[in-house]
């Protein structure tokens, strides 16, 4: 007996889960968990179903094609643990939090390396047995760093790529190698604070919350579909280096939320939108 998980995504209409539910009877699946959305604006209907039984992928996924609307898509994930390539420059707190949950079982992941544009957190992954490669930038062109990079990531063949505090902005033809594959973690609440220096940006407004964003990696400099959000109040008491310091818990947080998120299979991209059920 086998447990894997449905992903649906189709046009909107009528009966959709009584169509998919009766397949899932049809082939004798138990339904575990199921959660579905329509979304009125795009009228796109999304739907995540936990299975569990004994699965013939093919006749089960062409009875379901068959059954749904066109421009329908549905796949079966299996239930094994998925493979992520960190990227990171100098920030331990984001790094430190993906190790230690998946250390302890909270993150269910398999870490296949980190890459660093430095060393400076190499002795702390190594403290895990989890390969660390350093790919320095000095004195190499963008492009030219970036594929040294894409060679390496490529050789753990990973489902997905996070971006734990990698402060480098990555090219349109990086991107294309992963895509709806990086995941990022932003120091403010998009789309407030865009760039460099964001908890200067937030003390120099006087902010009264500060946040931060994880979101899909695109072409536009973080303006990609957004995962998970989190804020935090702050006052007039704080400085720059305090919301800073402050931010860097909910930074941790919102990276480890989203990245749970996506390897259970949550989160459908809609657009430049995210559903996540």
């Amino acid at each position: 007996m086998e447990r894997k998980t449905l992903i649906t995504e189709s046009p909107d209409a009528k009966g959709l889960i009584a169509k998919i539910t009766n397949i899932c009877y049809k082939h004798q699946l138990n339904i575990i968990h199921n959660n579905e959305f329509v979304d009125h604006a795009s009228l796109r209907f999304f739907m995540r179903t936990e299975l569990e039984g004994y699965f013939n992928d093919e006749t089960f996924l062409a009875d379901l094609n068959d059954a749904l609307p066109d421009a329908s898509s549905s796949k079966l994930i299996s239930s094994e643990r998925k493979r992520i390539v960190i990227m990171v420059t100098k920030e331990a707190h984001c790094l430190g939090d993906i190790l230690m949950k998946a250390y302890d079982g909270a993150l269910d992941v398999e870490i296949a390396a980190v890459v660093g544009n430095y060393d400076t957190l190499a002795s702390l992954t190594e403290k895990f047995d989890i390969p660390y490669h350093t790919v320095s930038h000095e004195s190499l062109e963008r492009e030219e760093h970036e594929a040294k990079i894409v060679e390496i990531v490529k050789q753990y063949e990973p489902d997905y790529v996070v971006l734990a505090k990698y402060m480098r902005v990555l090219t349109p033809n990086f991107v294309k190698q992963f895509p709806h594959k990086i995941i990022n973690i932003h120091h403010s609440f998009l789309p407030a604070f865009i760039g460099a220096k964001p908890y200067q940006q937030a003390f120099d407004r006087g902010v009264k919350i500060i946040g931060a964003t994880a979101h899909f990696v695109t072409d536009d400099l973080d303006e990609g579909p957004i995962i998970h959000q989190q804020v935090i109040p702050v006052d007039h008491n704080f400085s720059a280096k305090d919301l800073a310091h402050a931010g860097r818990d909910v930074e941790k947080a919102v990276l480890t939320k989203a990245l749970s998120a996506v390897l259970e299979d949550k989160v459908f991209v809609n657009g430049n939108r995210t559903v996540v059920l």
